[in-house]
């Protein structure tokens, strides 16, 4: 066994957290503190410059954009005579909050997640898990790269814990589950297209919902459907529905 790895495993100070995490992942992690990082909630994050928070949000953008690039492989490989949108739908349902959420459960990470529940409302708290899913897989890109992330997610993620197939059965309509939730409490939900990010393609729809006036959540995608459907997601995820 290498030394430095020894070292992590056996005399580190942060020698129980290494095991911990070479437990959930299979290996040893190099950058520890990517890791630390992935699991750190902005509710108990430091102000490091400009007002960005040593939070794991960068981690999870990074990781959104590399769980989405082997997701499409993977599909892509698996339905070789299926249309885009066939497969922008499913890729939707495998890297959906929900689906990230059941993910991050089944690996124990609610165990390794800092955050201040008193400023993390009970309704906030489903989004925690899938986040913190998201912001390791930046910190595993991070820390290994992607060939090895790539297969990490399809041997260790995709392949024990994801059934496609059955998952291709499955309907999931959060827009619809949002209107009918905001019809029940005489709320009203909007639908919106928003200006894009600076140097996003023109042919992106971004889509914002919102609820009594309170933004809830934004989808992107290029389809425009699909689209409302991500957003919609991300507020029944926050509402709690």
């Amino acid at each position: 066994m290498p030394l430095r790895r020894l070292y992590k495993l056996y005399l580190s100070p942060y020698r129980k957290y290494t095991k911990q995490l070479k437990n959930l992942l299979g290996y040893t992690p190099g950058n520890l503190s990517l890791y630390r990082l992935a699991f750190r909630h902005k509710s108990v994050a430091q102000s490091i410059k400009k007002g960005v928070k040593n939070s794991n949000e960068r981690l999870e953008f990074l990781g959104d954009a590399v769980l989405g690039s082997v997701v499409a492989e993977v599909l892509f490989k698996l339905y070789p005579y299926q249309d885009e949108g066939f497969l922008t739908e499913l890729r939707s349902k495998m890297v959906s909050r929900v689906n990230l959420n059941q993910l991050a459960r089944k690996l124990g990470l609610e165990n390794l997640i800092e955050y201040d529940q008193r400023a993390v409302g009970s309704a906030r708290q489903g989004s925690l898990l899938g986040d913190a899913f998201e912001a390791l897989i930046g910190a595993v890109y991070l820390d290994k790269g992607y060939d090895f992330t790539k297969s990490f997610l399809i041997s260790h993620i995709i392949k024990p814990h994801i059934d496609i197939h059955t998952l291709e059965q499955t309907e999931t309509n959060f827009k619809s589950k949002l209107i009918e939730w905001c019809q029940r409490h005489g709320k009203d939900v909007l639908f919106e297209v928003v200006p894009n990010a600076d140097g996003e393609s023109a042919k992106l729809f971004t889509i914002q919902v919102t609820v009594d006036n309170e933004a809830m959540g934004q989808g992107k995608e290029f389809n425009k459907k699909t689209a409302e459907k991500l957003a919609a997601e991300k507020a029944c995820v926050g509402l709690g529905i």
